[in-house]
């Protein structure tokens, strides 16, 4: 256990020590969520208003608020696997710079090693994560608040689920990485493609129905939706309180993906959270079944 401690230490006072790492990582959501801030909340406010009822007027902190939700639960759903790749950027650099060789001579076992990056990429990960969600929730304030306290607990334990995900995901690409290059070459493809992939940047609802049902196996998709029904659950109240007919509601979390359907049937939320966790505990699996099988090699 001494020794799995030492490990972790070691690997998180190496992370906060490499200031570009460190400070990539945690500028990353902070730019994103400028960058949507900038770019997509009229675009999204223009589209969401274009679509209204008739007859029914929404008052402009409701408006903005439905925006600004929808907007930070795609940016933490994405951030909390993409920061996990380059947190676990440490691991991929002890094989590159041959540091992994001293562990090897020593009596620390490639279990513990395992455990140890794995545990640090996660604490690390989380301190970036947690940081931008405090910063979500600060610009959720300032254009219109509707959360309640047992929403912001259910937020806290998406992006908290949804990070041991990123780690575990990454850890087991990681594992066949061995130089920079291609550290840099996942991390690119990863960023890259996974906010599509999980519907972030686009609702999966406006692709094909084949490419529909693909993304439906992904544990990302029901991730992104689960943060996302939480995050808006207040504006989806308010939106009722000022008298949304059913239909349109359905057709607003439809289109938004919150409402995801699963063979034609609707996957809830206490689903969604069933499969984010059995994700977490398949690659963690995984994770630790491909170091046992290094080891007996």
């Amino acid at each position: 256990m001494t020794g799995l401690f030492n490990m972790i230490r070691r690997n998180l006072r190496l992370f906060f020590k490499d200031k570009g790492l460190f400070f990539s990582s945690l500028i990353t959501p902070l730019i994103l969520l400028v960058l949507y801030a900038t770019f997509l909340a009229n675009i999204y406010k223009d589209s969401f208003a274009s679509v209204l009822p008739q007859g029914i007027t929404v008052e402009d902190e409701l408006l903005n608020s439905t925006v600004v939700c929808q907007l930070t639960a795609s940016l933490l759903a994405v951030c909390c696997v993409t920061v996990a790749f380059c947190s676990n950027l440490l691991m991929i650099n002890d094989k590159a710079n041959k540091n992994i060789n001293d562990f090897k001579v020593s009596p620390v076992k490639n279990s513990t090693m395992a455990v140890g990056y794995y545990f640090a990429s996660a604490a690390s990960t989380l301190i970036i994560t947690f940081t931008a969600l405090a910063v979500c929730l600060v610009y959720i304030a300032t254009q219109g608040w509707y959360l309640s306290f047992a929403d912001v607990l259910f937020v806290i334990g998406d992006v908290f689920m949804l990070t041991l995900f990123g780690t575990a995901l990454s850890s087991c690409i990681n594992f066949f990485l061995s130089t920079s290059g291609q550290a840099s070459a996942v991390g690119t493809i990863v960023s890259a493609g996974y906010g599509f992939l999980c519907g972030a940047y686009m609702p999966i609802s406006n692709f094909s129905e084949g490419l529909q049902n693909v993304l439906m196996f992904l544990p990302g998709t029901y991730g992104t939706s689960l943060i996302r029904n939480h995050m808006m659950r207040g504006v989806f109240a308010e939106m009722q309180a000022c008298g949304f007919p059913d239909e349109a509601m359905v057709g607003i979390r439809d289109g938004i993906d919150c409402n995801l359907y699963f063979g034609g049937n609707e996957v809830s939320t206490g689903l969604m959270a069933a499969v984010l966790i059995g994700s977490v505990v398949l690659f963690t699996g995984i994770f630790v079944l491909m170091n046992k099988l290094k080891k007996n090699r």
